[in-house]
């Protein structure tokens, strides 16, 4: 099912099929799963069932595509998509021609078709840098902890669970993927149990024993150890049910002010804090720095700007570089193209 959606700010989008959501227009983040992204934009992003995405500004457009045939999630090339490992499950949507093609039709073909032609633009991007065979013994294991993570298996009967391959499992994950197998099964109970927590009203003990802990009072601390919060001061600090302020506000002065005021102390005066208190809960809310928002801000309105065609000089000028060569190191740092070199990419 396809469905055109205006999203509300801060709230929480529960996903109940597999579902890409591809981001039409908007600025600021968003969340999924207790993780803040800013680099969303130009891709397809994947939603396995059980996610949940929020986004934390107001003005966003969003297409949501909800996959209704379950048969086609038993392939083990269209998991990929799905089975989120360290990061966001992502396709980069202007590299992938079809994907834009599918898109842009006024009647889509089968949704199958769409699932079949991002599996093969997210197996070019080869974001691990791993040939397929290791693939598939990567999400074997991403299978086996997705079941048994409320488990709290040791690492021995982590291994019987795993099996033989010929390609070391622990070693290619720590190689390819840049984390331990126990380290992917620890961060996944984490996500869930912050789930429960979250959006229930089970108690703090409740959620310990279904998650294998058999000592809630460990289960605390090992919570906390991993959080910087007990479980109830960590369901007390998300008010998923009432609009954050705070962060729409800054992105509200970001949009207006960043192309002429990169100085975080005019921010923090426009919000009434200390740059030291601004930065800090910028940090706690949003897990980016300050700096690194006004600067996606420009990256993001520079853009906008080379793709309607305008003049780099121009560009330069409307968002407050003295100099166009300036800008155009600025550019270059923070997306790897020149901005001559971006445009022509657009109309290649």
């Amino acid at each position: 099912m396809v469905t055109k959606l205006i999203p509300e700010i801060n709230q929480v989008y529960f996903i109940n099929k597999y579902t890409m959501i591809h981001i039409l227009s908007g600025r600021g983040g968003i969340q999924v799963d207790f993780k803040n992204y800013h680099d969303w934009n130009d891709k397809l992003v994947f939603l396995e069932k059980g996610q949940y995405i929020k986004f934390l500004s107001a003005d966003f457009v969003v297409r949501k595509i909800e996959f209704e045939d379950e048969a086609m999630f038993r392939s083990k090339d269209v998991r990929v998509l799905f089975k989120h490992l360290v990061s966001l499950g992502y396709i980069n949507f202007t590299e992938c021609d079809d994907c834009q093609k599918f898109l842009q039709d006024a009647i889509f073909n089968k949704t199958t078709d769409l699932i079949d032609i991002s599996s093969q633009q997210w197996y070019w991007q080869n974001p691990f840098k791993a040939n397929k065979e290791e693939y598939h013994v990567i999400f074997d294991v991403k299978d086996i902890i997705d079941k048994e993570y409320k488990n709290n298996l040791n690492s021995e009967e982590l291994s019987k669970l795993i099996g033989r391959y010929d390609i070391n499992p622990h070693s290619l994950y720590s190689n390819k993927v840049g984390v331990t197998i126990k380290g992917l099964l620890g961060n996944k109970r984490l996500v869930e149990s912050k789930k429960e927590i979250a959006f229930t009203d089970k108690s703090i003990k409740e959620v310990s024993y279904e998650y294998g802990f058999k000592d809630p009072a460990y289960f605390n601390r090992t919570f906390k150890s991993n959080t910087g919060k007990t479980p109830n001061e960590f369901r007390e600090s998300i008010e998923f049910e009432r609009e954050d302020t705070f962060i729409s506000n800054i992105y509200e002065l970001l949009k207006e002010f960043h192309g002429n005021q990169r100085n975080v102390g005019f921010y923090a005066d426009r919000m009434n804090m200390s740059v030291k208190s601004l930065t800090n809960k910028v940090r706690e809310k949003l897990q980016i720095s300050i700096g690194q928002l006004i600067r996606q801000e420009i990256v993001h309105s520079a853009k906008s700007f080379l793709k309607q065609g305008m003049p780099v000089n121009e560009v330069a000028f409307r968002l407050g570089f003295e100099e166009s060569n300036h800008f155009s190191s600025f550019f270059k740092h923070h997306t790897g193209l020149t901005p001559t070199d971006f445009q022509n990419q657009k109309v290649q």
